[in-house]
């Protein structure tokens, strides 16, 4: 017959399994939700528009560009309204798949997220993010950014059409939205990072949720390259199919 000793011994033992298998489990089933509020702070509504302003700094020369952009979940349209040279250039993306168009140009052309834009700005950062869905995490541990406690996500592309094959992304435990992140090629070589504010806000049934303000692009190769990107007036607003629908892009 097992003594007190024993008996004490296997449910001390019992209650440690149980605490590992609860704290794995809440972790396998909220990392998801974590990333999902996360990519809300970055524009992954169900119909939203806002504005951006793109301006870079590479080698000393300056560039910028000004877009509107009307986005249902990651599916977004933007049209350039600045400088005069690309305006009306229009970008789409649906389920993926990216096309750009101009005027005077018959068809949308095909181009991949991963594609520059402007400076260290991809195609694929002016839309809002789907981490929850494009990447898997490889790990999740906890870090810090300026004395802010983050869950940190080292995860890498579940999709091949996702912008980056391997990100680093620290995420506020407290405001729950990303505030820096790392980009490396599938080499594990960084070629950027970046750091986001969130001083924007959408009314959500009469509740204040955070959206992001700002995008701060750092080159790692050429220290000096540094692209800035500002997003303003986010609305919720309904967006309906016809709007991202690549039959009617030329017709805008």
């Amino acid at each position: 017959m097992m003594n007190n000793r024993g008996l004490q011994l296997k449910s001390f033992a019992l209650i440690v399994i149980v605490c590992l298998w609860v704290s794995f489990s809440f972790a396998a089933m909220n990392h998801k939700e974590i990333l999902r509020k996360a990519d809300m702070a970055r524009g992954n509504y169900e119909g939203v528009q806002w504005k951006v302003h793109v301006y870079s700094i590479e080698k000393g020369h300056k560039q910028n560009r000004k877009l509107e952009v009307k986005a249902r979940g990651y599916d977004f349209l933007a049209i350039l309204t600045s400088p005069p040279k690309v305006k009306r250039n229009k970008l789409l993306m649906v389920d993926h798949n990216m096309w750009f168009a101009k005027p005077g140009v018959k068809k949308p052309v095909p181009v991949s997220s991963r594609q520059k834009f402007l400076g260290g700005a991809s195609y694929g950062d002016i839309a809002a993010t789907n981490y929850a869905n494009d990447y898997e995490p490889t790990k999740i541990t906890s870090g810090e950014v300026n004395g802010e406690a983050c869950y940190l996500f080292d995860f890498k592309s579940a999709t091949r059409k996702a912008t980056y094959d391997r990100i680093k992304y620290w995420i506020s435990k407290e405001r729950m939205v990303g505030i820096k992140a790392e980009y490396y090629t599938v080499s594990g070589k960084m070629f950027k990072w970046a750091t986001f504010e969130y001083e924007n806000q959408v009314m959500i049934e009469g509740k204040s949720n955070p959206f992001i303000s700002k995008m701060l692009i750092n080159d790692v190769v050429a220290s000096g390259n540094i692209t800035t990107m500002i997003f303003s007036k986010p609305q919720l607003v309904p967006v309906p199919p016809s709007a991202l629908d690549l039959n009617f892009l030329m017709m805008r």
